[in-house]
């Protein structure tokens, strides 16, 4: 970027905004898609194509050649299938760019080679692209050449969704209907929808790809599954919002450029706590567009990294002995004339509106801790979460010490008659203000926290996709918010009722409240106590998605039928266990092929130099005793080798997605852990002109 470009003009410039749409449409066709747009509903053909024409017109001028049906399948990545707007040549042998409108709407993927849990045959191949109208198209540039992409839900030939748009989709619907008959309660006639916003603090490593591609475990499985600590980790807290180096600066820099041309508000870049780990932060945006962002992010910083001379982890857990990654899904309502739900005012003992949603975001969450446990749950996130760096695998609700004062003095006297306020921070520095102190500090251990006017939900990875978090959270709310409009809406005296509704369900429900150290053995032991579930790894969390209490919330807010939960817990143990699989063959291939002939070469040298001592009649006593520590270690990786490939063998004979997932947790990932550990200790112990790869230092250090 040139040191005069104007970051405001170059903003959106890939991107089919509504500005564009403006500019472009006639006034006629702009109002029908804006009304579509903020009210639902579907286009006429005839406007279709004048869109489609003004899409595709916008599309070539900026250099494209063809589009795509941009969506989003059960992968957690996106697909596309390129098109050119070239149509059969006229008479006179001339090509024509055409792009119609029913093009636009409607794409027909194949649907079979997608993960479908069993909702699609191989014979069954047909599925659909459907335009999500409310998100831009953009423009994809690459070696490619410049595509147009058209933002797509995904659904088979019998219509059950096959991607993560389409549930996200419904979802934000029935919250905005459940939200709305809340503030209908309180006399809120002017808000026609309620839209559920999203600001996604996405976390990421970046390391030198000459080294990254010298390591087969970071190539095939994203992360290093051999790699003894550095001599230095992160334990003098000296990268964390430190100076950020001059390559990923300028690293930082483009991708900076590359998003806000594709109209991704990137605002916020630091260093995280972890050497080579960094942090990207956009503005809010309504959720589906948040999520869809979130794809292009992640695309654009491995793309960009690339350009560099880098490559972007995205792993969970990349790097053993220092934090791993996640993604901060920071979630609010809105109504569509600006009222945040969750700002509590100066007033919050005395603001009932916020007071009720607050008491339906608490049900929901406690009811549904499960759900939303399993949202969050992936392989990768099996590394991070209770780790000491990262929230515990139990799902709680931080609320900080002023609100949580609030729902004692509700749930103990029926009445929050004082409030904790903040207080002035006095600096005890001439020169320096002193100024109002927030009413509450912030709880960085906690899965669920309260931060101001939204809820962060701290737990999502940092490679997954944040589509079924917050379809979770809008439905369980939705659910929340429906049972206490039921409740209200007929009440004789509502006054009363409201209160007695939201004393109910504090106290029913305080039990998800936590505001102490999430990291701590004590709140795993009183978590326990308190009956909260504690599911551990991602195998145990996916079982949520097919309980009686999970078919009967999503079919009634119609996000998911029975079948696509059925199919989406399919998906889920397989996904495990071909990633612990190719993790597995991984190791293996790394250990037999590359570390073990290394070693074995070393232990020769040693060997050698423990002859040549002796035939000096010098003392050889040190080379000796090294070459046999190292044997003994040599030994001990190929006994855990045998035992891995052993383990390997057994799950060609397990019947069943689920039964194989948990054999791949329980018996693969712990031979795993065996093989590892002899090998990390080689590492330690081998030169290091002689180890194969490059080791932690490397990766870690030298970008």
């Amino acid at each position: 970027m040139s040191e005069n470009m104007n970051v405001e003009e170059i903003f959106g410039s890939k991107a089919f905004t509504v500005g564009k749409m403006r500019e472009r449409l006639p006034k006629g066709v702009f109002k029908e898609v804006r009304n579509v747009m903020e009210n639902g509903g579907e286009l006429s053909l005839a406007t279709a194509d004048i869109v489609a024409k003004a899409m595709k017109d916008w599309a070539v001028e900026n250099g494209a050649t063809h589009y795509t049906h941009w969506f989003q399948p059960l992968t957690g990545i996106t697909a596309e299938k390129h098109d050119s707007f070239v149509t059969h040549p006229d008479v006179e042998g001339r090509m024509l760019m055409e792009f119609s409108g029913k093009e636009l709407i409607k794409g027909e993927p194949d649907a079979s080679s997608f993960p479908s849990g069993g909702l699609r045959a191989t014979f069954e191949a047909r599925g659909y692209t459907a335009w999500d109208i409310t998100s831009p198209a953009f423009l994809k540039e690459d070696a490619t050449g410049v595509i147009l992409c058209i933002p797509t839900a995904f659904c088979s030939y019998k219509g059950e969704a096959l991607d993560t748009k389409t549930p996200l989709l419904r979802s934000m619907e029935a919250v905005s209907e459940q939200a709305l008959r809340i503030i209908r309660l309180f006399g809120n006639t002017t808000a026609k929808k309620i839209v559920p916003s999203v600001g996604i603090e996405q976390e990421y490593f970046i390391v030198d790809r000459e080294k990254y591609l010298q390591r087969e475990d970071l190539i095939f499985a994203g992360r290093t599954l051999f790699g003894a600590p550095g001599p230095k980790g992160q334990e003098m807290d000296d990268h964390y919002f430190g100076t950020i180096r001059e390559r990923i600066g300028a690293y930082m820099k483009d991708l900076n450029l590359e998003l806000w041309k594709l109209g991704v508000t990137a605002k916020t870049q630091h260093n995280e706590a972890a050497p080579a780990q960094h942090e990207l932060a956009p503005i809010y945006e309504t959720a589906n567009i948040a999520v869809d962002h979130n794809q292009i992010i992640m695309e654009t910083m491995k793309k960009v990294a690339n350009r560099h001379g880098l490559s972007c982890l995205l792993h969970e857990k990349p790097f053993a002995g220092v934090n791993g990654s996640g993604k901060h899904d920071n979630w609010s309502i809105t109504t569509d004339t600006g009222i945040n739900l969750l700002d509590p005012g100066d007033t919050p003992n005395e603001n009932i509106q916020f007071l009720l949603v607050l008491a339906c975001i608490i049900k929901a969450v406690d009811t549904h801790a499960d759900l939303l446990r399993q949202s969050a749950a992936n392989v990768g996130n099996d590394h991070r979460l209770g780790a000491a760096e990262a929230p515990p695998a139990i799902i709680s609700i931080f609320l900080g010490e002023q609100l949580e004062d609030v729902v004692k003095q509700l749930v103990e006297t029926g009445e929050a008659a004082h409030l904790i306020e903040g207080g002035k921070l006095e600096t005890g520095v001439s020169t320096l203000p002193d100024f109002e102190k927030d009413a509450t500090d912030r709880n960085r251990t906690s899965p669920f926290a309260f931060t101001g006017n939204k809820f962060e939900f701290r737990s999502v990875g940092s490679s997954d996709s944040v589509g079924l978090p917050n379809t979770i959270l809008n439905t369980i709310v939705a659910e929340a918010f429906c049972e206490a409009a039921d409740a209200l809406e007929n009440a004789e005296d509502f006054d009363m009722a409201v209160h007695d509704l939201i004393k109910e369900y504090f106290t029913k429900h305080q039990r998800i409240i936590f505001n102490g150290d999430g990291y701590s053995e004590a709140w795993v032991k009183e978590a326990e106590r308190r009956g909260l579930p504690n599911n551990k790894s991602m195998v145990e969390a996916i079982g949520a998605l097919t309980t009686e209490k999970a078919e009967k919330l999503f079919s009634k807010f119609h996000i998911f039928t029975k079948v696509e939960l059925d199919s989406r817990a399919e998906i889920l143990y397989e996904t495990y266990s071909k990633t612990i699989n190719i993790e597995a063959k991984v190791m293996i291939d790394m250990a037999k092929k590359q570390i073990l002939p290394a070693v074995m070469k070393y232990t020769k040298q040693l060997a050698d130099t423990v002859i040549a001592l002796r035939d000096a009649g010098t003392d050889a006593s040190v080379a000796l005793e090294t070459l046999n520590e190292i044997t003994a270690k040599l030994a001990e990786a190929k006994y855990a080798l045998k035992n891995l490939e052993k383990a390997m063998e057994i799950t060609t004979r397990i019947q069943g997605n689920k039964e194989l997932a948990f054999y791949y947790k329980d018996a693969v990932r712990n031979s795993m852990d065996n093989l590892r550990r002899p090998i990390d200790e080689l590492e330690t112990m081998v030169d290091k002109k002689a180890w194969p790869m490059p080791t932690y230092a490397d990766l870690l250090f030298e970008v």
